[in-house]
């Protein structure tokens, strides 16, 4: 039987598993990207890490996540992190929409969702001993900073920035710039020094800004509205996260620890609008302390449609939510066996079954 999963390894990280192994207590960031249901792809490893094997090896660590990639660390830092992994996914796949909706339909609905979630807990994610939670959001700038409320002027400037990102990731940074909410017990000093070419904002997360930070960490242009006044933040509109760090390529490299992170991809891709772009999929010393656990190409043939889910399926399935509901559940469920392989892997990890970078 082929193994549901693909590993791949930094040069540093590969060195240090040769030496010690697999130690819960060496992974001090867990990083989460953004890409909408394929994160539901994720729950069983997300139960296996937050559930078992981390709370074997209590210590400081980095939660940093850019939409579902937000949610799910926030997840993570509840005093009971599988039921509120498994809260997530059952409300995630739950959602329902009739067949015409508005931004402000899908909007108010995620807010429900992530009242849901949060469950009149939010104090537990801001003050949970070991998980610091940070929330990556894309803040708007020159014509992108009044873009929200005219469908037809939002558009226009998000065309217009995806046509300048076509030429250079650079010069998305004059439309955009990355705000990070960030646990107040975190300095999230290393993600100060300035690491690309985008502006950096940080901002402490509170009870009165957390649902907001991962209402707007989420907030795909078009499809929500933009997220403005959010407390202790900088005035204007705010973005998914995604858009500027869609796989989360950042200076991992700058933590003496290692990275642990499960993915739906076995590539790190930096921004939304770079998905098509191969030529600028993150090769660079930000990896070398990695470790990337993914779906392999096999179990995604095995899953229903032979593939994860997707945003398009909110279309494909139209309004047969039963049916929807029911093949995410069921890619859901089958998640629990790449956290059983990886499980073992960690048991007794074999450098020959994983690639490089």
């Amino acid at each position: 039987m082929t193994s549901p999963i693909t590993i791949r390894l930094g040069q540093r990280a590969s060195q240090r598993i040769a030496a010690e192994g697999v130690q819960a207590a060496d992974i001090a960031i867990v990083p989460a990207a953004a890409g909408g249901p394929k994160g539901l792809i994720l729950n069983g490893l997300d139960c296996w890490m937050f559930g078992e094997f981390f709370r074997n090896a209590p210590r400081q660590r980095k939660l940093i996540g850019a939409s579902i990639g937000a949610w799910r660390m926030a997840a993570a830092a509840f005093d009971e992190p599988v039921a509120a992994h498994k809260r997530l996914a059952r409300l995630y796949a739950g959602q329902r929409y009739p067949d015409k909706v508005t931004p402000a339909y899908v909007s108010q609905t995620c807010r429900t969702l992530l009242d849901e979630l949060l469950d009149g807990r939010g104090t537990e994610v801001l003050h949970h001993p070991q998980h610091q939670v940070s929330i990556i959001t894309a803040r708007g700038i020159g014509a992108l900073a009044g873009a929200q409320g005219a469908r037809w002027r939002e558009m226009a400037c998000f065309l217009l920035a995806a046509a300048g990102n076509a030429l250079s990731r650079k010069r998305l940074a004059a439309s955009m710039e990355r705000v990070i909410f960030h646990n107040q017990h975190d300095h999230a000093g290393w993600l100060r020094e300035d690491f690309d070419a985008f502006a950096n904002h940080f901002v402490s997360l509170s009870p009165d800004n957390l649902r907001d930070a991962l209402l707007a960490s989420g907030s795909i242009p078009l499809v929500l509205e933009a997220v403005t006044n959010i407390a202790g933040a900088p005035g204007g509109a705010y973005w998914d996260g995604g858009l500027i760090d869609y796989h989360l390529h950042l200076p991992y490299q700058r933590d003496p620890g290692l990275v642990l992170y499960p993915h739906f991809s076995d590539y790190i891709v930096p921004g939304w609008l770079d998905k098509s772009m191969p030529w600028r999929r993150a090769r660079d010393q930000a990896l070398d302390n990695m470790i990337l656990v993914s779906p392999s190409a096999d179990f995604v043939r095995s899953l229903p449609n032979a593939k994860l889910p997707d945003r398009k399926d909110f279309h494909v399935y139209g309004q047969d939510h039963d049916r929807r509901n029911r093949d995410w559940l069921k890619a859901i469920g089958e998640s629990e066996r790449m956290a059983e392989a990886f499980a073992r892997w960690c048991e007794k990890p074999d450098l020959k079954l994983a690639a490089s970078f």
